[in-house]
């Protein structure tokens, strides 16, 4: 939201305030708050029909600093308020003549006490970002009956801002507009379905604006060497985020908000749908199943959308009997099939639902002020909103759930959670309309995730969820909503899923190849390519169905081929996600996280690391070009094995079986030895792959069970022309150097040259090879 004209202006009708001159500390133990006069003070007079702002400083947990604006404290409090997860931290407060100061940990806020109010925070000896002298204010607009309050935080040159949830627009945000208010508004426009008030900066550091309701963020845009961010009402609070680099920064934010559950193994195979207004009943379900397995296409997950209910009566958790007359039965042929079982589901109840009346009559469903339950017609005819706020609501919907789970379903596509009214609305536990808007699908999700984790076991839950705010990261996993079929929308799909990534979500999926329209092949292939080295895969579409022989031969083969080459590497996948999850960093990174001293890397968003060590370029075009780049190092192709050096950007033309895949230098590689599905013994016949080991470097890889827990250790370490390794667990592990054939002597394995390197069979526990 701009309150300016240029620079120098204020807009019509505003009348900003800055705290300008300190009149007082008050210190505590752990905080201290500034109170400051929005003009010089002279004399006794002036502090006569003034403003006195106040501004606190504490910390939550070590290297997060809150800092808290306000004017008026009488106001009533209004819920709901993001949870938040502090830990215990001790804060150094330096507070004399010249200088406040609050330490926690690494990061510090120091403000001059002689220069007008202004704060600068830092990380050890590195200056992060500040507010300088007027850039925070609160602002009027008598007119309106409104106040707000605003920050404006320095960006500083060459400095990239990135983040603000699932964004589909350019994924540098500088010189963008951005309102944190969740709307359904497809891929292609500025409108989000998961917003999230925190951004990360390229120079380490990021900015967590704690307000559930709307937040306007101007990124260099209204001034275009500030971030600025501004919500309505007497406060703001936000809290600068420290760390070494990006990582921990988002290793500290979602320490703050919540860590991501792990989904279980089998959710990272391929899934597949019935696609949204397709006709389909047992017979069309079966001929799209038995096929895939007919082409030898390794399915682990079948999805029903919407109208596994009839038509009219969405949601009342009931299987169209005239559709599906034996669903128990049904669930079991598929179950027995391998599969796991999906159904869509969203908050929301039609009139014709056999559950209304009971919600309305029990209080369930949001109301209006005249104590009318709220409909609108928008999706489903006289729909209710389910109230997430009333506790006995919740147990109702969760007890529908869990009679879906006893029936055989194993995780639910939450869709929807977006489209949340703030007018003439009453919640059961008088929270604010227009603050329950965003937080709205915390609740939503949080309730389904409960039921699956309360009947299936922790790490054993998994959603499918569309819509998402600050701490939704939780209840994984999350997808990119509604694109079309255009390598333009795969491209923002991209974005989109790189943009969530770096605002605390580990887990992100897309619909292969769009879900408006129906794609090309051209689109189908190398969108296939996309989403099977992406955290999560699923074929999904509106009104046709995503089976790849109705595109063209060739796209069964790409399917089968990366569709094995994803559960081949899940070894190496599977503990990416689990440190994804111990960390709160993503899956999919953007180049910048892994590589952020590398200036070339700041920008781009048409490429990818997934996990820590493997780099992908999916391709955008029918005629197989592609241009990426390669960071300082030795790369060397997956796919073909071709070691390319780093530092430089590529352009190269490939076929449909094929895309930039690269492996970086040292590192250790676990490749699994099945590829018909995703959760199987990681330690039973793994392979480790050892690329480039330069002198002095160590390579590891730790492989975890289906349980979580670990089950193969093992390092490589190099010096000079010795390389030794260790491994610890596992049976039958074999070992491949890449690139490597000719050796001086082995000591602890057999040995032979391989297609792709030196091929070792250990005979014990560790192996040394001479090169």
């Amino acid at each position: 939201m701009k309150f300016t004209d240029g620079y120098w202006m204020v807009r019509d009708g505003y009348n900003l305030q800055n705290p300008v001159d300190i009149r007082d500390v008050v210190q505590k133990d752990d905080s201290f708050t500034v109170y400051a006069a929005t003009k010089k003070v002279e004399k006794r007079g002036d502090t006569l029909n003034a403003t006195l702002l106040k501004a606190t400083y504490s910390s939550p947990m070590p290297n997060v600093i809150r800092v808290r604006l306000n004017r008026h404290a009488g106001g009533v409090k209004q819920t709901p308020e993001f949870e938040l997860y502090g830990s215990e931290t001790n804060v150094q407060i330096t507070n004399n003549d010249e200088l406040l100061a609050l330490q926690s940990g690494e990061l510090k806020v120091s403000i001059n006490r002689n220069t007008g109010f202004a704060s600068e925070f830092h990380y050890g000896s590195r200056r992060l970002t500040g507010s300088a002298f007027r850039r925070a204010a609160h602002i009027e607009n008598k007119a309106q009956g409104k106040t707000y309050f605003r920050e404006q935080l320095d960006l500083g040159m060459g400095e990239y801002v990135y983040g603000l949830g699932e964004r589909f627009t350019p994924f540098v945000k500088n010189g963008q507009t951005v309102d944190i208010w969740n709307e359904d508004g497809g891929t292609s426009s500025e409108q989000s379905y998961k917003n999230i008030p925190f951004y990360i900066s390229n120079k380490g550091y990021g900015v967590f604006v704690n307000h559930p309701e709307k937040v306007s963020f101007e990124v260099a845009s209204e001034n275009v060497s500030k971030v600025q961010f501004s919500v309505e009402g007497e406060t703001l609070e936000y809290f600068i985020i420290g760390g070494e680099n990006p990582k921990d920064v988002l290793d500290n934010f979602t320490k703050l908000t919540g860590k991501p559950a792990l989904p279980p193994a089998w959710t990272f195979g391929l899934w597949l749908t019935t696609s949204f207004t397709t006709n389909y009943d047992e017979e069309t379900v079966n001929h799209f199943v038995d096929g895939m397995s007919e082409r030898d296409l390794p399915l682990s997950v079948f999805h029903f959308d919407c109208f596994w209910m009839k038509e009219y009566q969405w949601t009342d958790f009931e299987w169209d009997k005239d559709v599906f007359p034996d669903p128990a039965g049904l669930l079991k042929r598929l179950k027995d099939k391998g599969l796991k079982i999906c159904v869509w589901i969203n908050p929301y109840i039609a009139e014709k639902s056999v559950l209304f009346e009971e919600g309305m009559e029990n209080g369930y469903l949001l109301k209006r002020k005249d104590g009318s339950v709220w409909q609108w017609d928008m999706w489903q005819a006289g729909m209710g909103i389910v109230d997430f706020t009333n506790p006995a609501a919740v147990k109702w919907y969760q007890s529908k759930l869990e009679e879906l789970v006893d029936q055989g379903v194993d995780c639910f596509k939450t869709d929807f959670g977006e489209r949340i009214p703030v007018e003439d609305v009453v919640y059961f536990d008088g929270s604010d309309p227009v603050k329950m808007h965003n937080y709205y699908t915390f609740q939503y999700n949080k309730a389904v995730f409960e039921v699956l984790e309360n009947k299936l076991g922790k790490n054993e839950a998994a959603l499918f969820a569309r819509s998402a705010t600050v701490g939704g990261q939780q209840f994984p996993v999350h997808w990119g909503g509604d694109c079309s079929s255009t390598y333009e929308s795969m491209a923002e799909s991209l974005r989109g899923g790189l943009s969530l990534g770096v605002s605390g979500f580990s887990f992100w999926s897309h619909d292969i190849s769009g879900f408006e329209q129906t794609a090309p092949a051209d689109v189908y292939k190398r969108w296939v390519q996309f989403g099977l080295l992406s955290s999560h895969s699923r074929l999904h579409g509106s009104d046709s169905y995503r089976v790849p022989w109705l595109f063209d031969d060739e796209a069964v083969d790409v399917l089968r081929k990366f569709t094995k080459l994803k559960n081949s590497l899940m070894p190496y996948l599977f503990n990416q996600a689990a440190a994804s999850a111990e960390r709160g960093i993503p899956m999919m990174r953007p180049m910048f996280l892994e590589f952020p001293e590398d200036p070339t890397c700041g920008p781009l968003d048409l490429q990818y690391m997934f996990g820590d060590s493997i780099l992908v370029a999916p391709i955008f075009n029918e005629q197989g070009d592609v241009t990426y780049y390669l960071p300082a190092g030795k790369w060397t192709g997956l796919l073909d094995g071709q070691t390319k050096q780093g530092g430089r950007w590529y352009s190269e033309n490939y076929d449909f079986m094929s895309l930039p895949v690269f492996v970086r230098e040292g590192t250790l590689l676990a490749v699994g030895s099945q590829d018909g599905k995703p959760d199987y013994d990681y330690a039973d016949g793994v392979t480790l792959h050892l690329f480039d080991l330069a002198p002095g470097q160590t390579a590891s890889a730790n492989i975890i069970g289906l349980d979580a827990k670990t089950v193969v250790e093992a390092s490589a370490v190099r010096s000079g022309n010795e390389i030794k390794i260790s491994i610890s667990g596992g049976t039958n592990v074999k070992l491949v150097l890449r690139g490597i054939s000719e050796v001086s002597g082995v000591d602890g394995a057999s040995h032979e040259a391989g297609e792709q390197g030196l091929l070792l069979t250990p005979s014990g526990g560790s192996v040394t090879v001479k090169l």
